[in-house]
């Protein structure tokens, strides 16, 4: 959530980000109404208190008439300090409830408008020319197929459609990239974690994925649980309702797990082969930063995702996403989208987003810096999405007979295997 100091200083800049989101702006003016209940009700509540315990003092010295009269009033006092604490409570709840709506304020060179709006700012690699080459590129499911790897149709069977199973290469390509995601993020200072793939409501909440993103969260409802889409929930709880010391800063966490998705709204989007299901494994890269260094956080999170795809060999692209597009944490989001040749065009493989403040203030994570405690800064960004990098590899690498070439970096993670090949039927 946002301070609410910056929304009674400068509520423009808060209804602009609104805006700027395609949200209810509306929501900012009933926040400062609510704002204002609170403080009122508070300061009214601190003076009827006063007065009672100043009225405490003086009826042991009374007697008689006035005794009574002290009394009377007393009676009266009670009931007024319980209804102003009533009524202080009702509005700092609201005031809660509203904030809790609010989005992260939106940087201010992040593009404006909705998914179609980013701004391109880095290409990278070379797109085959498959003609040149005399063949025509298979698609991953037909190439997952071919190479033993990829089984949808019994992975429907188990549990429906988005599901499936990776077997045989498949299954070894999936630890490749794990393994080979987790070396370069320990190479460069993440601490590596195995996290929950099961958090409580205040976890998820807290993280901001029960706001728009709600209809896409798994619920069990008999345990009082959320499946997580993404490790960030987990490790931006790990240090809930703690202070962290200065000198700890950076934190940095590199989370393996399952994630969970339900793609509410995708309805007739990507359905065939594995680009977007309802589970899939995931490496997560989570800084936890003076907000001073949250910016220059957020670039070099970019440049260790750089640094992945370039390992892989694979050409993509990285945008600025537009504000209408970042979900409710993110104030700015960066993507790098792969080339994917049997769509002709780029598709996400992986996210950062800076989310300053605004997961620390909800989780209640402060930094103390000499005598000061204040919230600190989140960043998230993914290092690998498996089966949309395996979508990505088997149709970059493919060759004419139906074999995939290799990336270097994945070669010792594959018992030296230099090419995966199709497999006798």
């Amino acid at each position: 959530m946002i301070d609410l100091r910056l929304l009674r200083e400068d509520p423009d800049r808060v209804r602009a980000s609104q805006r700027a989101r395609g949200e209810d702006v509306a929501l900012v003016d009933s926040l400062l109404s609510a704002d204002e209940r609170r403080r009122s009700s508070g300061v009214r509540f601190d003076e009827l208190r006063a007065q009672q315990r100043q009225l405490g003092k003086l009826i042991p010295k009374a007697s008689g008439d006035e005794k009574a009269e002290l009394l009377k009033k007393a009676s009266q006092l009670a009931a007024d300090v319980k209804a102003a604490d009533a009524e202080r409570d009702a509005a700092a709840a609201e005031t809660q409830e509203l904030l809790a709506k609010l989005g992260n304020l939106v940087h201010p060179d992040v593009p404006i408008g909705g998914e179609e709006d980013f701004v391109t700012l880095e290409t990278h690699g070379e797109i085959r020319d498959f003609a040149a080459e005399g063949f025509e590129p298979k698609d991953h499911l037909e190439l997952g197929n071919l190479l033993g790897a990829i089984d949808v149709e019994r992975g429907a069977k188990v549990s429906g459609s988005r599901f499936y199973f990776l077997t045989g290469v498949g299954a070894l390509l999936e630890f490749a990239l794990v393994n080979a995601a987790i070396a370069q993020a320990t190479a460069a200072g993440f601490t590596p974690m195995l996290t929950p793939a099961l958090v409580r409501p205040e976890s998820m909440a807290g993280t901001g994925y029960l706001g728009q993103d709600a209809d896409g969260v798994y619920y069990l409802e008999k345990d009082n649980l959320y499946l997580v889409g993404t490790s960030e929930v987990a490790i931006a709880s790990y240090h809930r309702d703690e202070i962290l010391a200065a000198d700890q800063l950076p934190l940095r966490y590199a989370g393996f797990s399952p994630c969970f998705r339900r793609e509410a709204g995708s309805h007739g989007k990507d359905t065939r082969g594995i680009f977007r299901v309802h589970q899939f494994d995931k490496v997560e890269m989570f800084s936890f930063v003076d907000p001073a260094d949250s910016q220059a956080e957020h670039q070099r999170l970019l440049e260790w995702e750089k640094q992945w795809l370039t390992s892989l060999e694979l050409p993509f692209r990285v945008i600025d996403v537009a504000s209408g597009d970042l979900g409710s944490s993110a104030a700015r989001k960066f993507d790098c989208e792969a080339w994917i040749p049997t769509q002709g065009k780029y598709r996400e493989l992986t996210s950062t987003s800076d989310c300053g403040e605004f997961q620390s203030r909800r989780l209640s994570i402060r930094v103390r810096d000499g005598k000061q405690v204040k919230p600190l800064a989140t960043l998230n960004g993914t290092l690998c999405a498996v089966p949309r990098t395996i979508v990505a590899l088997l149709e970059n690498h493919q060759q004419a007979d139906g074999s995939v070439r290799v990336p270097e970096i994945l070669r010792p993670y594959l018992g030296g295997r230099e090419v995966l090949e199709p497999v006798a039927k």
